[in-house]
């Protein structure tokens, strides 16, 4: 089908034919279409906002491989014991009755630049005018040594939310006093900074709630600094004393081999042991990135930073993790302000309407202790080629427990908030 527009394909076949064998999404349209490959808070936000404010000028269509989404923002606090796990997982059924989105659920495999078309995993087709790729991340997983895919089925990384938080959690719940977890931080560039120090916290904060008095937490960073280092170490200092020890690479030297049947952890330094061992590899942008032939060397996409367009394809987006974003760290947060942007963009492309200048923003909350909440953020714009933070904020160290209850609850109304601009 390459090359063909999706009205020669339906001429070709025959409209009787066509109408008979071909699945609704690939049936002929007059009007332009939009694909969205990945339904998370880039995807799903991206999807809504072209079909609302395009007020049905333009056919959307949202690929996923699930019925249902599971954020890994707030999958911490799963960990933690403060949410469900049915309150961190949504569905896409308001974004096709209210807004005519089509649902595709399955996983898409290539992607033809020239003739428009994303292939999917069962060898249906479907045509786009503008593409929008929003697949989060895939792990490398040879960036531990020892570490696998296989490997992660016992020593979980939970880096991608679903059945990996679950078995997490299941872990995490099954731990006796005395026995001890072993995480493995990830290098940078990697999905929500402040995320493997907020777990940290919230693995913790079970142990101690159980009563534990002989269990810690290692963890092993490739890093030497991390997002609101000095406000997650003071805040396990008070909460969980002598509990959290935390290894730089001028400690440990480097991680040698994983052993996950055995669980341990090797390094220069010492040789770890863990009932528990939760692994975070490196990341990269999502597989079908890659294979669409939009990533650079970093295995990231490199984009506009004035509309979130590809740099290699006019026609494209890529929005949310997969993307090189300048000073935006990779969170749902930024994802959801970034797919505004392209939405914008994608409507002017398709419709004539006006874009405006962009402008992007971020917060991201993390919860130490309980009603111990801190967050750190930043507004940002165009500047010379990349996405430029203007202004930011972090908390403070001193701030009184009422600031801190206060910053707590402002992330649980952002929570609801952004749901809710996502999937409804």
């Amino acid at each position: 089908m390459t090359g063909l527009n999706r009205r020669h394909f339906a001429l070709m076949l025959g409209a009787g034919t066509a109408a008979l064998s071909m699945p609704a999404y690939l049936r002929a349209q007059e009007k332009p279409s939009v694909v969205v490959i990945g339904g998370g808070a880039g995807g799903a936000t991206v999807a809504k906002y072209v079909a609302k404010d395009s007020a049905g000028a333009v056919d959307v269509v949202l690929v996923e491989d699930s019925d249902t989404f599971t954020t890994c923002f707030f999958s911490n606090l799963y960990l933690g014991g403060f949410r469900d796990f049915g309150s961190i997982t949504h569905t896409y059924d308001q974004l096709q009755s209210t807004y005519g989105i089509r649902k595709v659920t399955g996983r898409a495999t290539s992607v033809d630049r020239e003739g428009k078309i994303v292939t999917m995993a069962d060898g249906s087709t479907i045509p786009y005018d503008r593409l929008v790729l929003s697949p989060g991340i895939d792990l490398v997983w040879d960036s531990v040594p020892g570490y696998s895919e296989e490997a992660a089925q016992r020593a979980p990384h939970a880096w991608q939310a679903g059945p990996q938080t679950q078995l997490l959690r299941e872990r995490l719940d099954a731990l006796a006093d005395g026995d001890n977890i072993v995480m493995v931080a990830p290098p940078n560039p990697y999905r929500c900074p402040p995320g493997p120090y907020e777990r940290v916290s919230m693995m913790a904060h079970v142990m101690k709630s159980k009563g534990f008095a002989n269990s810690r937490i290692f963890v092993l960073d490739p890093k030497d600094k991390f997002s609101k280092q000095g406000l997650f170490q003071a805040g396990w200092e008070k909460h969980y004393p002598g509990m959290v020890e935390w290894y730089g690479p001028d400690v440990h030297g480097g991680i040698k081999m994983v052993d996950a049947a055995a669980g341990t952890v090797e390094t220069d330094f010492d040789t770890f042991s863990g009932a528990l061992l939760n692994i975070i590899p490196a990341q990269k942008a999502g597989a079908i990135a890659s294979a669409a032939g939009l990533t650079n060397d970093s295995g990231y996409c490199p984009i506009d930073a004035a509309s979130m367009r590809s740099t290699m394809d006019e026609a494209v987006y890529v929005i949310g993790d997969a993307s090189i974003a300048g000073d935006m760290p990779k969170s749902g947060f930024s994802a959801n302000s970034q797919a505004k942007v392209a939405a914008m963009n994608i409507r002017a492309d398709l419709t004539g309407s006006r874009a405006f200048p962009a402008k992007y923003s971020n917060t991201c909350w993390s919860l130490i202790g309980t009603d111990d909440g801190v967050k750190v953020g930043a507004q940002y714009e165009p500047q010379e080629g990349k996405i430029a933070s203007v202004t930011s904020f972090i908390s403070q160290a001193d701030e009184d427990a009422a600031l801190r209850k206060a910053t707590y609850d402002e992330s649980l109304g952002w929570y609801a908030g952004i749901v809710a601009d996502m999937f409804s």
